[in-house]
């Protein structure tokens, strides 16, 4: 089994879904902040990762902050826009348009019963794009949002333990992160380096010179290899702290507006 956040009396926050309607009126109200977890349930992750990655990630980071604050969380939303990864066989990827409006549909159901500040626990890249786009319509229309960066909040751990020449797909970094979590789903026997610069562009599982993009066997983009549970322990210190901040400051915010 992968590892578990404690249960539910000793968390701070509330998970939505286990309420019902009466209790949700509750504790839907202007002061709230909402959690919406984002996380790809079906998404590669090279050879040593299964596609439910980005999900089991999502959820680990929720319940932690869940934990650590009074936040309402949503389900996790377990499909995206990941245009990067449609070569490799069981990734699905939404168009940058549905993405988009899943987002805000979501919000909006949620805004129309009170709250007004909603922050998208984010564990992608390529989601940053609808989600950059979301804030920009909900914060039109009255509404507080943002979204976690995690290569803004992993940047100064990665600079203290990466020893990958590059990469940034199921790689060092984010193998080492699951072997903190999950460390029952990683098969690094299975792993193998996969980098060859620093070009840009989707993945390709085979390679054609006619398409855009970076020839990758493996779907990894980086040295898994590199990867271990200590590493991973100071990178998710670090991305929990960010992300608490965010928060944090989505709060202070709205009490300002108040």
């Amino acid at each position: 089994m992968t590892n578990s956040t404690p249960d539910n009396n000793s968390k701070k926050g509330i998970e939505l879904e286990n309420l019902s309607w009466q209790e949700a009126e509750k504790v839907l109200d202007a002061e709230t902040v909402i959690i919406l977890p984002l996380g790809g349930q079906l998404k590669e992750h090279g050879p040593h990762l299964p596609l439910n990655n980005d999900w089991i990630l999502a959820r680990y980071l929720t319940g932690a902050v869940l934990e650590r604050l009074p936040v309402v969380a949503l389900p996790p939303l377990n499909y995206s826009y990941y245009p990067a990864m449609v070569d490799y066989p069981g990734t699905v990827s939404l168009q940058k348009s549905t993405a988009l409006a899943l987002i805000v549909e979501i919000v909006e159901s949620i805004a129309n019963f009170g709250p007004r500040a909603f922050y998208c626990l984010n564990t992608g890249i390529s989601t940053m794009k609808p989600l950059a786009e979301a804030r920009d319509i909900l914060e039109n229309r009255g509404l507080q949002f943002d979204y976690t960066d995690m290569n803004k909040h992993l940047t100064g751990a990665r600079k203290l333990i990466e020893e990958q020449p590059g990469g940034g797909h199921a790689d060092e970094i984010e193998t080492s992160l699951m072997l903190a979590i999950a460390p029952d789903i990683v098969h690094l026997d299975k792993a193998r380096p996969d980098f060859h610069g620093n070009a840009s562009g989707p993945l390709q599982r085979t390679r054609n010179e006619d398409k855009p993009g970076v020839y990758s066997p493996t779907g990894s983009w980086g040295d898994p290899t590199k990867a271990s549970a200590k590493k991973g322990h100071q990178l998710l210190e670090a991305l929990l702290e960010g992300i608490v901040k965010d928060i944090q400051n989505i709060s202070q915010i709205r009490k300002l507006k108040g």
